[in-house]
């Protein structure tokens, strides 16, 4: 049994992970703000994750075999969890995004988030103070309530109503993971022994305009797409996933390492389904 501590995990895909971690027999805990409760079985310490000595006096003389930081966003969190839990883990295993790839995120808000990841991965990757490694998760989807971020429901929302979908004039394609996927990778992350940056994406790149024709295909009702960027509003107003620039990643390093990745196209059209039902 391993003692694990997962800090956030408190929705979508982080709580999904705390349970996998709970029922493979391992002795589990949420570091949260006591914002959400975790899953039965499983310890909780509260405490803001920015606050070193509220976080140093939550933590007391525990140690853990790994840590899953799901919320970790900026190199000064990333320097407070270097000094927090060197000799206090075995493995560190962060939740970053492909949007450190980004070549010309679309709106300010999307350059700090995109930066700040590349900037808290190059703190943990300089003069490592304990094995980590970094999850560059594929755009996470998730039917329903899962999908909290609401850009499945867009896209459900609009093609069902008949309204236009923004799009770029030639659209690039990009990549996503459904939200069980990702939580199974990070678990799996946490167990095996390599370090560094790792790219998390289920095969199969898709573009705007197929995912628009698989909710069209869901919701009986073929998408209509309007051009952005080109007189027709700025390509900042694009719908999301759909990007004037190459944004798809490869998944091999993981699966090269003995990842088992699905496919886009086998879980999607579930995925779609539970969202209309939820409208």
């Amino acid at each position: 049994m391993k003692k694990i501590l997962v800090i956030g995990g408190s929705r979508y895909f982080g709580r999904r992970l705390v349970t996998l971690e709970r029922d493979a027999g391992n002795e589990v805990t949420v570091l949260n703000r006591g914002s959400a409760v975790p899953p039965r079985g499983v310890g909780h310490l509260v405490a803001d994750r920015d606050d070193e000595e509220q976080l140093l006096a939550a933590l007391g003389e525990r140690t853990f075999d790994t840590v899953y930081d799901q919320v970790l966003y900026t190199p000064r969190q990333a320097r407070l969890a270097r000094r927090v839990f060197a000799g206090r883990t075995g493995r560190y295993v962060m939740t970053s995004t492909m949007e450190v790839y980004d070549p010309a995120p679309p709106t300010p808000e999307a350059l700090a988030y995109a930066e700040g990841k590349r900037q808290a991965e190059a703190v943990l990757a300089q003069d490592p103070a304990f094995a980590h490694v970094a999850v560059r998760t594929a755009h996470v989807l998730g039917g329903g309530r899962a999908e909290f971020t609401g850009r499945l429901a867009h896209y459900v929302e609009r093609i069902g109503s008949g309204d236009p979908v923004d799009v770029h004039q030639a659209p690039y394609p990009t990549s996503f993971i459904h939200h069980h996927e990702i939580a199974r990778f990070l678990h799996w992350a946490g167990e095996q022994s390599f370090t560094g940056p790792v790219n998390a994406a289920s095969h199969g790149d898709l573009d705007v305009l197929g995912l628009g024709e698989a909710v069209g295909a869901a919701v009986g009702r073929a998408p209509r797409y309007r051009i952005v960027g080109s007189g027709g509003g700025s390509a900042a107003e694009a719908s999301p996933f759909s990007f004037d620039r190459a944004y798809a990643m490869d998944n091999s390093r993981a699966a090269g390492l003995g990842f088992d990745f699905g496919r886009v196209a086998d879980w999607l059209p579930e995925a779609i389904e539970e969202t209309v039902a939820e409208l």
